[in-house]
């Protein structure tokens, strides 16, 4: 189903609307964009609004992610805010065997039945799935990542100093200066040096570690799931607060991890499948790159005494150990290999959100769980299913149960054990 095409003429005074998932991530994206000549807003709008709008136009039974960023794109053709004739909408497609291919589609369809037909949908995605695809250059990719590995630092450090800190608001604070000053790098079109990265990625790391803190004992929490409810405050109904607020520490696997998943499973392909040496020396070069930018986070963590993730191989070694790598429809096998990670590095208490229907990660979590907890039995799981029909009140309370045997296991000795790989 195609529409109206988005011209290089448009640049220059469209409105491109993107819906938020991760906050800090998608503030330096949007920069990156700004910086290529592209005008963009990440949608920030909630409440029942955007669910009312999202399922006027979206199925009840489609996909959760797809019904919130429909209608929060609808909710803001709607407020006003923006020139609609001057106003085009980009979402991502993934590819594989995930709904979030079809998004394009929906949103597409909503538009037609909304009276907006005129409106430019752009596709964000690198296998050539829309003919309205965003032209990404190499020099856009390599800053994404750079952009993604500042986000997952500051997620990271910010939930590793944010439930200890002396003074409230301490950690947010840091987190806002820091993103204001490394938005400054986006600016322009230049690559940012690794020797840079390296800079900055110690320099926050080191003034998150000097904030006053005192490390009393606290329920580690990690949350695992499909990528847009493991993230988007919208479509997890704010977890991570909650869980601020129930005094744990959270930790999440970063965002650079399912782009590091993504690309290994086309190095997984070509062992499956059989590949072209040049492909096959290619994706094993981008695999090479990547990690060698996450290593750099890790470093900077570990330096200053934080937690950081495992190293990459390590987790393909824990995920092998439980569900094959030929598995990776929705989040696939990074998913239960995050499970086993957290458990390892000292999160036990578990999380695994995701949409309700959400064939692939409902095996690959609720499937995958008590195979997890026999490798790791300190593991304390639990699966929350999102949708327009689940009352938050459920939700968290279930959690709640989840925290109160936590708690309890806080209170007795120290018994974990390396996970068995």
């Amino acid at each position: 189903m195609s529409g109206p095409k988005f011209t290089d003429v448009m640049k220059k005074d469209y409105t491109i609307l993107i819906p938020d998932m991760t906050t800090i991530h998608f503030k330096f994206l949007a920069r990156i964009f700004r910086g290529y000549g592209y005008h963009v807003d990440i949608l920030y709008n909630q409440g029942p609004a955007v669910v009312d709008e999202g399922l006027k136009y979206v199925h009840n039974d489609t996909c959760y992610p797809a019904l919130l960023c429909i209608g929060q794109m609808m909710d803001a053709l709607r407020s006003g805010k923006y020139d609609v004739h001057k106003t085009a909408l980009l979402l991502t497609q993934t590819g594989g065997g995930c709904r979030a291919s079809n998004y394009i589609c929906l949103l597409r369809k909503a538009l037609d039945k909304a009276g907006y037909d005129f409106v430019p949908v752009l596709s964000l995605n690198f296998a050539g799935l829309d003919e309205n695809a965003v032209p990404f250059t190499i020099p856009m990719v390599i800053k994404a990542m750079m952009a993604v590995i500042y986000g997952d630092t500051l997620m990271l450090l910010r939930n590793q100093v944010r439930p200890y800190e002396l003074h409230r608001g301490d950690a947010d604070r840091l987190t806002d200066e820091w993103t204001e000053k490394l938005l400054q790098d986006f600016r322009s079109t230049q690559l940012i040096s690794r020797k840079k990265l390296r800079r900055n990625l110690d320099a926050i790391a080191a003034s998150f570690a000097a904030v006053p803190v005192n490390r009393v004992p606290k329920v580690k929490v990690g949350v695992v799931g499909e990528i847009y409810v493991k993230y988007a405050a919208l479509g997890n109904n704010n977890l991570e607060q909650f869980l601020y607020e129930q005094g744990c520490e959270t930790m999440i696997p970063g965002l650079y991890d399912f782009i590091m998943y993504t690309m290994q499973n086309a190095l997984e392909d070509d062992a499956l499948y059989g590949s072209t040496k040049l492909r096959h020396f290619l994706h094993t070069q981008i695999v090479k790159f990547l990690n060698g930018i996450r290593n750099e986070m890790r470093a900077a963590a570990m330096n200053h005494g934080f937690t950081a993730p495992s190293e990459f191989s390590h987790l393909l070694e824990l995920a092998g150990s439980v569900i094959g790598r030929g598995c990776k429809m929705g989040e696939g096998w990074l998913l239960s290999g995050e499970m086993m990670e957290l458990a390892e590095l000292g999160y036990p208490n578990i999380i695994t959100v995701q949409p309700f229907g959400c064939l692939p990660n409902h095996i690959v979590a609720k499937g995958m769980a008590r195979t997890v907890k026999e490798k790791c039995p300190e593991a304390n799981i639990v699966a929350i299913d999102y949708d327009p029909g689940a009352t938050r009140v459920n939700q968290e309370n279930r959690i709640k149960l989840m925290l109160s045997i936590g708690r309890e296991k806080l209170q007795q000795p120290e018994t974990r054990e390396p996970v068995p790989v």
